[in-house]
């Protein structure tokens, strides 16, 4: 009689188990390339006058010692104009994060290389002085 007899079906929870952790990995994966580059430097020049942005579609980060920094890559100012260039086919807004200790030279070549790229849109990253 063992033959006809009919088992109980289960459900099996732990193939489910994965797949939810392996879905909740992939959609925090997602979610930080979402977020636009958050790594600026830190400290920013101080203003009494800020006013929020919209997300910008490229940042560029001036280092204290001279070093450009754009999307996590090192570049070089003639770099940085050909990336601009492909990028000013529409409208590219660009914000200019430097350190404080920049000086108004570089912040000036930097600014030079957006405005030969076809920029207009120019934001400067700076913190709230209060």
């Amino acid at each position: 009689m063992r033959y006809f007899e009919v088992r109980k079906p289960r459900i099996e929870i732990i193939p489910m188990i994965d797949i939810m952790l392996f879905l909740l990995v992939f959609f925090v994966m997602i979610a930080l390339k979402m977020i636009p580059s958050s790594g600026l430097i830190g400290h920013l020049p101080t203003s009494t006058v800020t006013e929020s942005l919209p997300p910008t579609k490229v940042t560029v980060e001036i280092h204290h010692d001279g070093t450009l920094m754009v999307d996590q890559q090192a570049m070089t100012l003639a770099a940085l104009r050909a990336k601009l260039k492909e990028m000013s086919k529409g409208k590219t807004v660009v914000t200019i994060a430097g350190a404080a200790t920049v000086s108004m030279q570089q912040l000036a070549d930097v600014m030079d290389a957006c405005r030969q790229s076809g920029i207009s849109q120019i934001g400067l990253a700076t913190r709230h002085a209060g």
